[in-house]
């Protein structure tokens, strides 16, 4: 269980198996809220002269907060009035139908092995939080060679076609192939880093097994990072990848 202790470790696990908490939609002054309002702005500075249309949030390990900023920068970017698409690419422990309380009997894993449906006939859309979803369906017994395939790369595209943000929430990098292969087929990558439970080590293996397929590592998000005196309340915070790790 690494940095966290026995019942920290047990709550997260708890957690994580009832969803990512959609902060930014049911305590919209927070300060965790405006933290990601902040890292909509940086995300949007980011892009200048290099639009970033596709975003693929991982981890070093499990646990660290990846499904958490997925759905909650998901919400944040879809306040501005743009077409969000949450896509749930971790299709061995996915959490966005969850979070979001969708029907996950289809999705990615459906649409990708069957070829003659169209993903507006598996993307869910609400009305009241104003984004899309693309659950991840039924756990498959091969997701690296599925994530890996030719139609995963056609409906990425075409899904980038069709909608002005897509974001996906894919598993650690040091735990599956998955991330890697998403992340190099994507405009940029967000890692995320849990403060007193990712080693540094873990978090430069993570780091190195992007550039080795030259993702475009935008940022890192520090989580879980504590209360500093006459600092506020610091539950995130963002930098650029090259001060990290």
């Amino acid at each position: 269980m690494f940095g966290l202790g026995k019942n920290k470790y047990k709550r997260s696990e708890k957690e994580q198996r009832l969803g990512a908490p959609l902060v930014t939609y049911y305590e919209p002054k927070s300060i965790i809220s405006e933290q990601y309002r902040t890292l909509r702005t940086n995300l949007e500075f980011a892009q200048v002269g290099n639009q970033v249309k596709s975003i693929a949030i991982t981890s070093s390990m499990p646990m660290e907060g990846k499904s958490t900023t997925s759905a909650n920068l998901g919400y944040t970017m879809g306040q501005t009035g743009r077409n969000v698409l949450i896509v749930d690419s971790d299709l061995r422990k996915p959490t966005v139908h969850r979070t979001f309380k969708l029907n996950n009997e289809q999705g990615l894993t459906t649409l990708l092995a069957n070829q003659e449906l169209k993903f507006n006939q598996v993307v869910q859309k609400s009305k009241e939080l104003g984004l899309y979803f693309l659950p991840s369906g039924p756990i498959p017994p091969n997701p690296a060679e599925l994530i890996a395939s030719p139609q995963m790369s056609a409906l990425m595209e075409e899904l980038g076609e069709n909608f002005d943000m897509v974001i996906y929430d894919t598993p650690p990098v040091n735990s599956v192939t998955d991330a890697q292969i998403i992340s190099s087929r994507v405009d940029g990558v967000i890692m995320v880093v849990r403060q007193d439970y990712a080693r540094k080590d873990q978090v430069r293996e993570a780091k190195q097994a992007l550039e080795n397929v030259n993702a475009n590592i935008l940022g890192v998000i520090l989580n879980n990072v504590p209360f500093e005196d006459g600092k506020g309340y610091g539950y995130y915070a963002y930098g650029l990848e090259d001060e990290e790790a």
